[in-house]
């Protein structure tokens, strides 16, 4: 994501900011979630909603590329009902022990992420396995 230009990446900023908002995430948990450096205390987050862009870090912009997934994937998943978008996230899934997908992320860190994502995007899992690269080879 650091080929994204300031505004884009202004853009993106929001569009994660409301994203987890509606997730009902707060803001200790937004810094957990996106590893966001020491230095952006949860006091300082009200900045990203309108002002300032979420720093150019690679760990950050892994984070908000799998974000993003996820939040298209739940796009996929529930094309007519938004609140189920949120819905989803908050519920207990057997898939994760019966933890929260919001809990599996912000808990298990960029695996956990990864887990839901592949929950929900079955072309993730698949790449994630190798099996993209064997296809090709075939």
């Amino acid at each position: 994501m650091s080929e994204l230009t300031l505004e884009e990446r202004c853009i993106l900023t929001r569009r994660i900011m409301a994203l987890l908002e509606g997730w009902g995430l707060g803001a200790s948990d937004t810094l957990v979630l996106l590893q966001l450096p020491d230095s952006i205390k949860a006091r300082n987050l009200s900045r990203f909603r309108e002002e300032d862009c979420f720093p150019d870090d690679p760990s950050v912009n892994r984070r908000l590329a799998y974000l993003v997934r996820i939040e298209d994937a739940l796009h996929t998943y529930f094309p007519r009902n938004p609140e189920m978008r949120h819905i989803w996230v908050k519920r207990a899934n057997k898939q994760f022990n019966k933890r929260s997908p919001i809990a599996v992320m912000v808990e298990d860190g960029e695996s956990g992420l990864i887990a839901v994502l592949s929950h929900l995007d079955c072309t993730f899992a698949w790449d994630m396995t190798g099996s993209k690269a064997e296809y090709q080879k075939g």
